[in-house]
């Protein structure tokens, strides 16, 4: 392994600095006689320009790039777990800006810091209390105005009140509880649906639909454990549908798409959610396994009001019908948004102007209101 020299790059005396390796492909600089952040960042910046010269391995050029997070020691009081703690956050931020960029810590950080730790630990404990809610919003046919379906929405029923996903959601995916949340979360929601379809039988049953996760959808299990699901609560698979977001479709050709294979083998349904807000590639969206597009809520909230989204909640149903797929527009929340989605010709609609998402006890009624409850066969 060869690498070329950068004899133009300025460099500090090596008896100044310290490097360490954390693990993994994590490494600690200890910078002395710093004086300010920004000497930290022009030092960061040269390590950039280091790594950004091609390895020679084997005659092949390879080139790594790297994050780097800068984190000061304000007080000798400080200590060296938390500088260095401020460090690693830092660094993860700078991941989530773009990567091959630095970020400096800053007293803002660490509140920040110590707000997401307690919220991680308070997850935790709301786990073993079993203090996580399953809340479920109708999915309505646009058509016969009839409920078809749920979509299952976790929340958080902590002592001081309900907390929506907004507020949690991100440190579950970030910690992976969001695993063990979810398939909690699926349980319990296919036991539901299963008591709801043999009391109001139809010939087109009910229908319950899950979100998967980027850490679930990575899980190597995560077929099995579906399976296993379905199998314990003697839901039919057809009756499942796995709302995946638009980016976890569409990134990573060959792993996704394998793991969208083996999903749709069992017999589910699969859905891209949020449709809209992230990068589709046409030939990539012809070719996965998915069965239904859900226009995200902010094109469909405002489509009355705002021409441009009208328009683009168009050419999703037009597409998506052009592919052979079904839509589900999310965020109907008035009567014109109806109105407007009938006129487009999409099949169902979920959002305030049907329901609230609302725990269990609170469907049985919807039900009946509806009337849903219809004697007949059942069959997928």
């Amino acid at each position: 392994m060869s690498r070329p020299g950068m004899s133009d790059v300025p460099e500090r005396h090596i008896n100044e600095d310290k490097l360490a390796r954390l693990g993994g492909d994590e490494f600690a600089i200890l910078l002395d006689d710093i004086r300010d952040a920004v000497e930290a960042v022009r030092v960061a910046e040269r390590v950039q320009a280091q790594l950004a010269t091609p390895f020679v391995v084997d005659e092949q050029e390879i080139v790594i790039s790297a994050s780097i997070g800068i984190a000061s020691n304000p007080s000798p009081h400080t200590k060296v777990e938390d500088l260095v703690r401020d460090a690693d956050i830092a660094m993860y931020r700078a991941k989530r800006g773009g990567k091959v960029r630095c970020e400096v810590s800053d007293q803002g950080m660490h509140a920040n810091t110590m707000k997401r730790l307690k919220l991680e630990t308070d997850l935790r404990r709301a786990l073993d209390q079993g203090e996580f809610r399953v809340y479920y919003q109708p999915i309505v046919s646009l058509n016969t105005g009839r409920i078809t379906g749920f979509e299952a929405l976790s929340r958080w029923q902590r002592p001081e009140g309900v907390l929506p996903p907004i507020e949690f959601i991100k440190v579950a995916e970030e910690t992976g509880l969001i695993v063990l949340m979810n398939r909690l979360l699926m349980k319990e929601a296919c036991q539901h649906l299963r008591s709801w379809q043999t009391e109001f039988p139809s010939s087109s049953p009910l229908t319950m639909s899950v979100n998967v996760t980027y850490r679930e959808f990575s899980q190597p299990d995560v077929t099995t454990e579906i399976r296993q699901c379905l199998e314990q609560t003697g839901v039919d698979p057809c009756c499942l549908q796995l709302e995946i977001i638009e980016t976890i479709a569409m990134d990573d050709a060959e792993k996704s798409g394998q793991v969208l294979s083996q999903l749709k083998a069992l017999g589910v349904g699969l859905s891209i959610d949020d449709f809209g807000t992230g990068y589709s590639s046409l030939t990539r969206l012809r070719r996965i396994p998915v069965d239904t597009l859900k226009i995200d809520r902010t094109f469909v909230s405002t489509m009355d009001q705002e021409l441009e989204n009208l328009e683009i909640v168009r050419a999703i149903i037009m597409l998506a019908h052009n592919l052979g797929l079904k839509v589900i527009a999310e965020g109907a929340e008035r009567e014109e948004h109806v109105h407007l989605l009938k006129q487009l010709d999409c099949e169902t609609a979920q959002g305030y102007f049907f329901s609230r998402p609302v725990e269990a006890h609170a469907i049985l009624k919807l039900l009946v209101d509806n009337g849903s409850a219809r004697a007949a066969s059942v069959g997928c």
